[in-house]
């Protein structure tokens, strides 16, 4: 199994959940997040101060895969939340040892799929 992170520019989420859906996941989890890489912050003007927004707002998605499925996950990801422009975001792929289905105690694979 394997899990991919994905942090997207927050207007992306939408399509980033339609493309999943059709890759067949059915399963996220989405977290607001904020954080800077080479798109820096920018510079704001507040009652006529200005200051600096370090940190920008984002949004993290966390989905867990098989091994066979997570290439095409990454990919559909890539696509839907590509805007050519800097700040588009990261995707991470992890390996996952293991996984337990709390209701069931369904361990592995069949702790992920939709059975």
């Amino acid at each position: 199994m394997k899990k991919i992170e994905a942090i997207i520019k927050p207007f992306k989420l939408d399509e980033a959940k339609e493309a999943l859906s059709s890759v067949g996941v059915q399963g996220l989890t989405v977290s607001e997040v904020k954080g800077f890489g080479r798109q820096k912050g920018h510079t704001e003007l507040y009652r006529g101060a200005e200051y600096v927004v370090d940190f920008l707002p984002k949004v993290k998605l966390e989905i867990v895969v098989s091994d066979d499925l997570a290439e095409k996950v990454a990919n559909c990801l890539s696509e839907a939340c590509r805007t050519g422009r800097i700040g588009d975001g990261k995707i991470f792929i992890l390996p996952v040892e293991d996984a337990v289905r709390i209701r069931t105690g369904e361990r592995g694979d069949g702790a992920v799929s939709n059975s």
